[in-house]
């Protein structure tokens, strides 16, 4: 038995172990992640540089282009790097702030997708309130509120993680450090610490998907009300970017968090979309389907490129 603090490294297992196909992956994923850093900073630049968009629900978008950086950049990187490299390692403490971070962005994520929720509410239910309902400093402190909680949550998770001793098995059957990851490679008894993941996963999963889902619920009745079909249709349309990016974030979350670890294809797929794929579609989705961001992006090239 070898405790956290004598066990030097582990080993990431990864999405492959055949050469041909971690070259033909390496390839695809480092596209993905350009893709994803030039998406996402795009986004950050328009919503920054045009004053149009200095609206609360721009603030959230804004906040969630930052988020999908910081997420994607916690597991690709190392990531890449294995694919590279014979011995697919990484050190101890490299493994915990992975998961810490992982846990933390994800987190924040989730409760930053409820407020975004709540805000579609408000802008639908209550239009000509709306700039006085959504203060700037509400919005402020939602953000410190979803970042302060999911990293208060995930450092306690954490701390009780680094005290585990682990086996001389030292491979992680995964391309990343995760808690759920973790634990099966430890001798010491984790039931303490698969109860405090479980709850954790239970009140961001569950805890925010119940306010979005009442959320949207009250969007629905009052766009019913709603007698123009022109009227409901634009009012469906201010929603439809943020629902597909919250069943994208939820659905391949959930398996990744919530269901044991096998280590099988199909968990390492949603793994990815979770971690890796939604970053890169967030933007896409909102830029696609939003037309402020697109006059905003024309205004921008016509002021600097023509």
């Amino acid at each position: 038995v070898k405790n956290s603090s004598a066990l030097s490294e582990f080993i990431l297992l990864g999405l492959s172990s055949d050469p041909y196909i971690q070259a033909i992956l390496f390839v695809l994923l480092l596209l993905i992640y350009l893709l994803t850093l030039m998406g996402n900073f795009l986004m950050l630049l328009v919503i920054t540089a045009d004053s149009n968009l200095h609206t609360p629900m721009y603030f959230f978008l804004r906040q969630l282009s930052f988020l999908d950086l910081c997420h994607s950049s916690v597991t690709a990187p190392k990531m890449l790097e294995n694919m590279l490299s014979e011995s697919k390692t990484i050190f101890v403490e490299s493994c915990f702030a992975q998961a810490f971070f992982v846990f933390a962005t994800g987190g924040t994520e989730a409760c930053l997708l409820a407020a975004m929720a709540y805000d579609r509410y408000v802008a639908i239910s209550s239009p000509l309130l709306y700039g006085q309902v959504m203060s700037n400093q509400l919005c402020v402190g939602l953000m410190w509120f979803s970042w302060g909680l999911a990293f208060v949550d995930a450092l306690i998770n954490i701390l009780l993680a680094v005290n585990l001793d682990f086996c001389e098995e030292q491979t992680i059957p995964h391309f990343s450090c995760e808690l759920s990851s973790l634990f099966p490679l430890s001798c010491s008894d984790t039931s303490a610490n698969f109860t405090l993941l479980l709850c954790s996963s239970v009140f961001h999963f569950f805890g925010t998907l119940v306010m979005i889902v009442s959320s949207y619920v009250r969007i629905v009745s009052t766009i019913l009300k709603v007698s123009s079909t022109t009227g409901r249709s634009k009012a469906f349309s201010t929603c439809s970017s943020h629902l597909t990016t919250v069943i994208l974030f939820y659905s391949s979350g959930f398996i990744s968090y919530l269901l044991p670890t096998s280590g099988s294809s199909l968990e390492m797929i949603f793994s990815l979309q979770y971690s890796v794929i939604t970053p890169m579609l967030n933007p896409l989705i909102y830029s696609l389907k939003n037309k402020e961001v697109k006059a905003a992006m024309a205004r921008i090239f016509r002021k600097y490129f023509n």
